[in-house]
């Protein structure tokens, strides 16, 4: 399928769907072994959220396209969501054009002075002037909501430690929200991502857990900022989602065990996928699986 941006089109394409650290190998082909990065491309402009080490595949997907322009939102800065940014080719590459958004984080100046110091500085062996695109940096604070030109996205704090900030993206009277990564309350649905999912054509949720090793006495997750499969069903349900997208799995959740959450969640919540590297959903068409 062509992946350059269009006209009257809503599409997300999923590059790294992975938590905490890549799982390459053998076990991973099929789902993909690769670090937080997804893609929209909408109406004419790609939306890239996240720099796991996908972004570094979608990289080079674009190379074939340049000159490049792209909207760039973090949601927050743990390892497996900027480690692909060192390694991003086209931010290497005179003529593209990138606008990178996110929180201010706690200690920083701004986002660039962030990025030069924390993730690129003692990380990459090539500084931000190596970089020879256009490159800027915009801070959000979270709960604001703002657009570009016809889309409007909507922001809101996620439960994670050092915080995280959720994205939900509207055009044409279509919505997606990206909800990674978080973990849900004890006694309710969280009222921030209630609130963001109403009525979503699609929600991509943080599920790097099953409710039993959630709560498994031996080795329990309780505190460790991520949800379960069973909760992000609750919170389809309850805020009349269209379609739910189970993401950020667990390095250790190997293809077969992906296979069978994959039946457990269909049989909960019937439109329902586990992302996979390259699946491609067409937003206005409420999700539907595009061909590639």
């Amino acid at each position: 399928m062509e992946t350059s941006p269009s006209s009257n089109q809503f599409v997300v394409q999923f590059w790294g769907v992975r938590g905490s650290v890549p799982a390459p190998g053998k076990d991973t082909v099929r789902y993909g072994g690769n670090t937080s990065c997804i893609e929209m491309r909408i109406d004419g402009k790609r939306l890239i959220f996240d720099a796991g080490t996908g972004l570094q595949m979608l990289g080079q997907q674009l190379q074939s396209q340049m000159p490049v322009e792209a909207y760039m939102f973090f949601t927050h800065y743990h390892w497996d969501h900027i480690q692909g940014f060192p390694f991003f080719t086209p931010a290497f590459i005179r003529g593209n054009s990138f606008k990178i958004h996110g929180a201010l984080p706690p200690n920083a100046e701004s986002i660039q002075e962030h990025f030069i110091e924390r993730i690129l500085h003692p990380n990459s062996p090539v500084p931000l002037e190596g970089m020879q695109a256009d490159i800027n940096f915009y801070e959000i604070v979270c709960g604001e909501n703002f657009k570009l030109d016809d889309i409007k996205i909507e922001t809101g704090p996620l439960n994670h430690p050092n915080t995280a900030m959720g994205y939900r993206v509207t055009w044409n009277g279509h919505s997606v929200f990206y909800c990674t990564d978080t973990e849900h309350f004890p006694d309710r649905i969280d009222e921030n991502v209630l609130e963001l999912a109403q009525g979503a054509d699609v929600l991509i949720y943080d599920a790097m857990y099953t409710d039993e090793e959630y709560h498994n006495p031996k080795s329990p997750k309780i505190g460790w900022g991520h949800s379960t499969w069973q909760e992000g069903v609750k919170v389809a349900r309850e805020a009349g989602v269209k379609q739910l997208v189970i993401f950020h799995h667990d390095p250790t959740h190997h293809d077969d065990f992906l296979d069978e959450m994959a039946v457990k969640v269909r049989g909960a919540f019937p439109n329902s996928v586990l992302a996979r590297e390259g699946l491609i959903l067409d937003v206005l068409k409420s999700g539907t699986p595009v061909a590639v």
